[in-house]
This record gives C-alpha cells, sequence and structure tokens, in this order.
C-alpha cells in the first residue's frame, strides 16, 4: 500500500452488556497496532471503535439491574470500555456509540433510503432467536444442550437455549445479493481473511441466502424505524451501520469520500455479519464495500473461548497491573498467530516477558546506552571502516523492515513482530562476538570500539521506530535517550533512516523490569 493511501481501520463496536475482558482487548490492541504503524508510514489513517448499545440483550439486562437501557449503557462505557482504552493503551481517533444522535440519524437516513428503493418489506417470520447473538439461527447453528439445557436445542456459541418467535417484521431483500456476494468475493479473493473465514462464508453464502428480519416491534429498545415507529431497527442492521455514520455518511460527504471505504477487524465469530449481511446492505445503497473482512481467532483459557458465564474471562487489568500495558500488547501480538485460535496461558506470558522483553530488548537497550556513556560520555560515537559483521547488522535492519512492512499488508501481525525480533537477536549476537568492552581496554582499538557501538546504536535505534506500534511506551522511552525529533514522525517504512541525538542520555529506569512469577487465582 503506498504512503498517503487512506487508511480507516474499525474494530467491532463492543456490547455493553458486560465489562470487558481480554478477548475484546485483543481486538483493539490488534487494530491499534495497524493503526499506528499505517499512520507512521505517512498513511492516512482513521481508527474507530465504540459501543453497541441497542437491542434485547441490553434491554433484558438492564431491566435485571433496576436501571434504564439508557442508564445501563452510560455506566458500562463511563466505568468499563473508555477506560479499556486507556488501559492498553488504544489511539482512537473516534468512539461512537450506536446511542449517538449522529448515528440514530444515518441509521434512519439509510433504512428510509433502502425502503424508497422497494428493498425492503413488510412480512411475518418464525424462527429461532439467540438473544446473546442478537440473530435468528438457523438449525445448522444449533446443537443439542446439555446438563441444565438437556433436552433443548442451544445456540453453538453460547450454549444456552434459543427462543422460538413469530412476528410481524420488516424485512431486508437480502437473497436479492447472493450472486453478487459470491461475485465479490472470487473478484476480491482477499475481501475476507484469513482463508479458514473466507471459506467458511463462501459456502454459507452458495447455500443460499433468505431475506433479512430487520425490525422488531416486541420491544422498544432501539432507533425506530422512521416510516412505522410501532417497530425499532434489528440490532446488527443497527450497529453494522456505525462505521459509515462515524465518517459522515448523508450529513458530511467530504469526509465520507476521504475515509471510506474500510477495514474491518473482527473475531470470527461475528465476520459473517459483517462479509456477508454488511456488503450486501452497501451494495443495496449504492455505497462501496469495505476494503477487507479479517476475521481473527478467539482467545482461549484452558482450551475455552473466553466467556464470563464459565469464568474464564479475565480482565485486562489483571495482566496490565502485574507485567504493564507494553506486555499486554507485547503478548497477545508475537505468541498468537493473528487470524488463528490462541491460547492464554499465565506461565507462558511470564516466560516471554523475561526471556524476550526483559533480557532480550530491555537488556539490550540498556548495555549499549550503557557502554556509549562509559566510553565515550555519551557522545555517539562515528562509524568508521565497516567490516562483513557490521555490514550483516545493517543489512538485518533493511531486511527486517521490508519484510515487516509486508506483514503489516497481509495483516500477519505476529509475523511483523517475528520479523522484527530477527534484529534484537543479531544486535545481542554482535555485540557478543565484537566484545566492546575487550577493545575499550585498548587505545588502539579505540576506532574498531566506536564502529562496534555506533553499529549496534543505529540498530537499536531502528528497533526503536519499528517496535513502537508495538511497545510504544518503551519505544518513547528509549526514543528520548537516542533519538531526535518525535517517534511518530519517523517513517517507519524507512525505520534505517531515523534520526539519532548527537549524544545519549542514560535510561531514567529499566524498560522492562525483572518479576517475580505471578500468583493467580484459578477462577
Amino acid at each position: 500500500m503506498p504512503a498517503g493511501e487512506s487508511f480507516y481501520i474499525t474494530t467491532p463496536i463492543f456490547y455493553v452488556n458486560d465489562v470487558p475482558h481480554i478477548g475484546h482487548a485483543y481486538t483493539e490492541v490488534a487494530s491499534d497496532v495497524l493503526a499506528r504503524w499505517h499512520r507512521q508510514r505517512g498513511d492516512d489513517t482513521w481508527l474507530l471503535t465504540g459501543t453497541d448499545e441497542h437491542g434485547q440483550k441490553i434491554l433484558r439486562t438492564a431491566t435485571s439491574h433496576d436501571v434504564t437501557p439508557k442508564e445501563w449503557a452510560d455506566k458500562l462505557v463511563e466505568e468499563s470500555w473508555i477506560p479499556l482504552l486507556e488501559t492498553v493503551n488504544i489511539r482512537n481517533d473516534d468512539f461512537i456509540r450506536t446511542t449517538d444522535a449522529r448515528h440514530e440519524t444515518g441509521v434512519q437516513l439509510f433504512l428510509q433510503k433502502l425502503y424508497d428503493d422497494g428493498l425492503i418489506y413488510q412480512g411475518e417470520f418464525e424462527g429461532f432467536y439467540c438473544v446473546g447473538c442478537e440473530e435468528y439461527k438457523q438449525a445448522s447453528d444449533l446443537v443439542d444442550g446439555t446438563g441444565p439445557f438437556e433436552g433443548q436445542q442451544v445456540c453453538a456459541i453460547h450454549s444456552k437455549p434459543v427462543e422460538l418467535l413469530k412476528e410481524s417484521n420488516y424485512f431486508f431483500r437480502m437473497s436479492d445479493f447472493e450472486q453478487p456476494l459470491l461475485d465479490l468475493y472470487e473478484s476480491q479473493p482477499d475481501f475476507i481473511q484469513p482463508e479458514s473465514v473466507r471459506n467458511e462464508i463462501v459456502q454459507f453464502v452458495k447455500q443460499g441466502l433468505r431475506d433479512l428480519s430487520i425490525s422488531r416491534a416486541s420491544f422498544d429498545w432501539g432507533i425506530k424505524v422512521p416510516w412505522d415507529d410501532k417497530h425499532v431497527v434489528y440490532v446488527w442492521f443497527d450497529a453494522l451501520l456505525n462505521y459509515v455514520t462515524a465518517v459522515g455518511y448523508g450529513v458530511d460527504d467530504e469526509n465520507f469520500d476521504r475515509r471510506w471505504p474500510a477495514t474491518h477487524i473482527v473475531g470470527k465469530d461475528i465476520a459473517r455479519f459483517h462479509a456477508v449481511i454488511w456488503p450486501a446492505m452497501l451494495m443495496a445503497a449504492g455505497l462501496p464495500v469495505p476494503k477487507h473482512v479479517f476475521g481473527h481467532g478467539w482467545l482461549l483459557v484452558g482450551g475455552e473461548k473466553m466467556s464470563k458465564s464459565k469464568l474464564t474471562g479475565i480482565a485486562p487489568q489483571q495482566i496490565t497491573e502485574t507485567f504493564g500495558v507494553d506486555a499486554f500488547r507485547y503478548y497477545f501480538m508475537r505468541a498468537i498467530t493473528f487470524g488463528q485460535d490462541g491460547n492464554f496461558s499465565w506461565e507462558d506470558i511470564s516466560a516471554r516477558y523475561q526471556a524476550e522483553l526483559a533480557n532480550g530488548f530491555g537488556n539490550l537497550a540498556s548495555r549499549i546506552i550503557a557502554m556509549i556513556t562509559r566510553y565515550f560520555d555519551g557522545t555517539v560515537p562515528v562509524i568508521g571502516d565497516l567490516t562483513e559483521a557490521d555490514l550483516a547488522i545493517r543489512e538485518t535492519e533493511l531486511r527486517v523492515t521490508a519484510d515487516a512492512d509486508a506483514a503489516i499488508d497481509r495483516f500477519a501481525i505476529n509475523e511483523a513482530v517475528s520479523t522484527v525480533w530477527e534484529l534484537v537477536d543479531a544486535l545481542n549476537g554482535y555485540i557478543t562476538e565484537q566484545e566492546p568492552w575487550v577493545l575499550a581496554k585498548n587505545e588502539a582499538t579505540r576506532d574498531r570500539l566506536a564502529t562496534v557501538l555506533g553499529t549496534a546504536l543505529r540498530g537499536l535505534g531502528t528497533l526503536t521506530v519499528l517496535l513502537s506500534p508495538f511497545i510504544p511506551d518503551a519505544a518513547h522511552k528509549l526514543w528520548e535517550s537516542i533519538g531526535q525529533g518525535e517517534l511518530t514522525s519517523q517513517n517507519i517504512d524507512r525505520a534505517a533512516e531515523w534520526s539519532a541525538a548527537p549524544a545519549v542520555v542514560p535510561l531514567p529506569s529499566t524498560l522492562f523490569p525483572r518479576i517475580e512469577q505471578p500468583e493467580v487465582a484459578t477462577a
């Protein structure tokens, strides 16, 4: 993707029926890393996140707490969802709520257009509805219940019974878009990623699409259907439109044209909504479909998907309070292949923290800065004649920069981190082999000492630029010791061209201090 291109990236908007767990934070961090990388590459970047606040599930949750749905949503957003962004250091450009006036206005404009164009009609519908998913389920989406739900059909995702509903609703003629969707998938093979999610969705659409019920009349918590206020808009139809209402659909054509279309980062369990219903809606309205829909895997604890009801939900703060925000971000981006399920364990994050962050990167930075301070009074050494070992470091800097940039374009976030880490390992090996502490003992090898430490410093600066989207706090602290100008102004796709300060400044504290093995409750 050439520099300067529009890069509009979104997380899902998260349901406010409960507080966030690390699965939500994982999506936020992945999207934030992609946005930070593109922003630092010079792309016109915009990161949107937010909350989904309508629907029957929110209504029932609020009622059970003796408050109105809006009061419940306000409380959860203020006390849990906005603080999540700070907890894991998300640099979002906008935060949208589906109760925002701008969103409600945009939804009604969009819906009215489809109605006027004959793409919405009224009819009767009966089907099995999962309140947890806010979705009517087909027979293939249900499984036999176990335990207290034995003998009942339950949602395969939530393991809870579905409800048989019969209503007079408004329907979107989604079946009209079965072939256009299949044509889209064929003409743009990377529209849905990864391949496993794409294959599943293509097969789903090939089985045939039915028209979509897009209103509910059995409750009133939602956006009113503009031509019939006895109905509220189906929560998913409402929620998906946040991606366009947030950038000015129907009210700010200039900003909308600047930003849209978007790249959507979602969990694989909601990829179908984003890769089937959403592009069909956009086609119906004559709008461009998204650039990409990426359905990432689930975070697993003990082999099971994160779940509050099963006591496998872990709050992000439980991890950040022990290991810090940067370690949280690094671990989930490095340890889990983006697009596949990944298992979280306290033992793994602790081991990676010690070996990779504290010993690998943090110790490398401290050693280089300490030796320049000790042997050159902090003045950046002048690099002289280069040996094959020195050139190999420079070549590694250029290679990992290009390879990591290419990996980001493929949404291979974990591959990008691993590639950058090759430079960490190369620099540690280089310092061990060159033994600058030995060179410092002999005045005759002082020029060689300057070249070794100057080469190491150049590599460290390149690392700082490349790692800034992943571990922004540590990168900025390190930049203040070795860099010149703003770290975020250094083009990440030309990281090796970073601007060094004339002298290094000792680090005020260890980047990743060693910690004791955390004691964590099992439930």
